[in-house]
């Protein structure tokens, strides 16, 4: 088809603001899916996506529709919206021209809308603001216009209301994109780029890349070479997703599809990275790549630990479905054999669990999640760590550096006041402050990133009743006073339930996990402490009582010595017990670290 026919668009916006119920609309619209083959959410293929609502990995469909008697060839990208997955809809978003920006007309403007905007800003895209679920009770679309005019400075007079439920307004908002998406530029005879935007593995096929290509062609039993790697690979099969595959022989400048070539590893696939021809490859290639990097570290264990090598098998066949999630082996005197894991953030996390546990029947423990740690040692060396027990000795550090980010939070203004206490309550920085339309308000605080870790968004959920949304974006490494709390049971350390916090808060924390821990660890024979320690010092102990027996239920009557002699041995025997007894510490001991704040 002629490069003037075709357009390259995605659908961008916050979590739940209808981007998949628009794709099935689009599809249904375009007869691309049969009746008899159409579900809701069609796109999410993953169970968990459509379980949680939440689209987790970007999808691709091509399109044919006919707009004043002219044949055009649409390529959608339907991309996350959460912000753990923020270079993947970073990188679909430069695969296009054109991008559908939908907004909740109840909700309004939230902060990943905002951030997917200014991305799609940077990128140049012609965005096309469409307010969606004008068919419920409570919608307001000339509030919410206004507020993307003052927030993200978009024109919203051809604005489109939709509502992709029940599809109304959806057949002119696809006509909009034709008339307003300008078509891709390329030239198809120059030397080949063409841009990885999604990859995963297949277990017949091995690694099939999904790319965009900018210039020149791609053909079957074409030389490929990857531009960051320098690996080499022969084309086997070319084709798009209709959604289902569908296989050509040629794809030339503008187009979206798939490629398969023999790759057996995806960590010879790297999202943004360039495809040239190998016999002619091009001068440079296109801009944006960059290495994805963890940004959360958690230990997992499996609960029964001969289960170590069915852990490793399940981990190493999901990563290669997950270029983000990394691993490798580590072990732990309380836990024994398992792996230290690198996640792209706190969701990325629960999903990787979430998988293994159902995909691969795992059961697995989990340690408190731990962000990357910069440490500067007195040698002069400079040193990142992912987990307590790679803490240097005190007397080794010259500083250590934490990681910060910058927080949007977008809510209504009579929340202010709750939101500037969590923050500042997290050693928070606030750096901004502006109303958003009437009633609405954006904050945005510097936060160390491991304050944002675990429960600050459910916090913010719970103080603004729902209506706050957050978005963050890493800002870099600063300096801090940060200590490994050792958590010592019966004067044994349990290296599990280290962790690594801020001199500040240490004694708070120390003094909630002992006190959580008392509350799950069972009462034994023996007397246990239970100690929150930074190294040598303690600064806070629980004691769990022991069980008694009564020994002196068979004495009756008597001198009082009988008992008091009864009593003694069983003393003598308790103190014996204490030194050779071992404390068994159950799961939940480490789920309730998860929940300390």
């Amino acid at each position: 088809m002629d490069i003037k026919r075709k357009r390259n668009f995605c659908i961008i916006a916050h979590i739940d603001h209808g981007k998949s119920t628009l794709a099935d609309r689009f599809l249904e619209l375009t007869n691309t899916v049969p009746p008899s083959k159409m579900r809701a959410q069609f796109l999410d293929n993953l169970e968990i996506e459509r379980e949680r609502g939440i689209t987790i990995k970007a999808q691709t469909v091509r399109m044919k529709y006919t707009c004043e008697n002219e044949e055009y060839e649409l390529n959608l990208i339907d991309t996350p919206g959460h912000v753990d997955f923020s270079y993947e809809v970073s990188r679909s978003i430069s695969a296009c021209e054109g991008a559908i920006l939908v907004v909740d007309a109840v909700q309004g403007v939230e902060a990943q809308t905002l951030a997917n905007a200014t991305l799609a800003f940077e990128q140049g895209l012609e965005i096309i603001p469409a307010i969606n679920k004008i068919d419920l009770p409570g919608a307001d679309p000339e509030r919410v216009k206004k507020q993307i005019e003052e927030v993200i400075g978009i024109d919203t007079t051809e604005t489109y209301l939709i509502s992709a439920k029940k599809g109304w307004g959806v057949k002119e908002l696809l006509e909009g994109v034709i008339r307003k998406v300008p078509p891709p530029k390329g030239n198809p005879n120059e030397p080949l780029r063409a841009m990885v935007f999604d990859s995963w593995y297949d277990n017949y096929a091995g690694v099939i890349v999904i790319v965009r290509v900018f210039d020149g062609e791609l053909r079957v039993n074409q030389k490929i070479k990857f531009m960051s790697s320098g690996k080499e690979f022969e084309v086997q099969k070319l084709g798009y997703f209709s959604p289902f595959e569908v296989y050509e022989e040629v794809l030339s400048a503008g187009d979206v599809g798939f490629i398969m070539a023999g790759i057996k590893n995806i960590k010879d696939v790297r999202v943004g990275d360039t495809i040239t021809d190998a016999k002619n490859p091009a001068k440079e290639p296109l801009p944006g790549f960059k290495v994805l990097k963890s940004m959360v570290y958690a230990g997992f264990y499996p609960v029964n630990s001969d289960d170590y090598h069915l852990l490793r098998d399940a981990m190493e066949k999901f990563s290669l479905n997950d270029a983000g999630f990394v691993f490798e082996p580590e072990s732990s005197s309380a836990l024994g054999f398992g792996f230290r894991c690198g996640f792209l953030g706190l969701l990325h996390m629960d999903v990787v669990r979430e998988r293994l546990e159902r995909e691969f029947g795992q059961s697995l423990i989990i340690t408190a999640p731990n962000v990357v740690y910069r440490i500067k040692t007195k040698k002069g060396e400079v040193k990142e760590i992912t987990s307590p027990s790679q803490m240097p000795e005190p007397n080794l550090i010259e500083s250590i550096e934490e990681p910060y980010v910058r927080v949007t939070i977008h809510s209504p203004d009579e929340f202010v006041g709750s939101i500037f206490t969590l923050c500042e309550g997290r050693r928070g920085i606030q750096k901004d402050f502006k109303y958003a339309g009437k009633g609405r308000v954006i904050i945005e605080y510097e936060l160390p990133f491991a304050e944002i870790l675990v429960d600050f968004y459910d916090k913010l959920k719970s103080i603004t009743r729902g209506y706050g949304s957050m978005d963050y974006e890493f800002i870099g490494f600063r300096k801090s006073d940060i200590v490994k709390l050792d958590i010592l049971i019966n004067k044994k350390p349990v290296d599990a339930l280290s962790t690594l916090v801020h001199r500040e808060n240490a004694y708070a924390v120390g003094r909630e996990l002992v006190r959580k821990l008392k509350e799950v660890i069972p009462r034994q024979l023996f007397e246990v402490a239970i100690q929150a320690a930074i190294g040598s010092r303690v600064i806070a102990r629980e004691t769990i009582k022991p069980l008694r027996k009564d020994v002196t239920a068979k004495c009756y009557g008597g001198d009082v010595t009988r008992k008091m002699k009864l009593l003694e041995k069983q003393k003598e025997g308790k103190k014996r017990m204490k030194m050779i007894g071992k404390v068994e510490v159950p799961q939940e001991a480490f789920l309730s670290v998860l929940k300390i704040k």
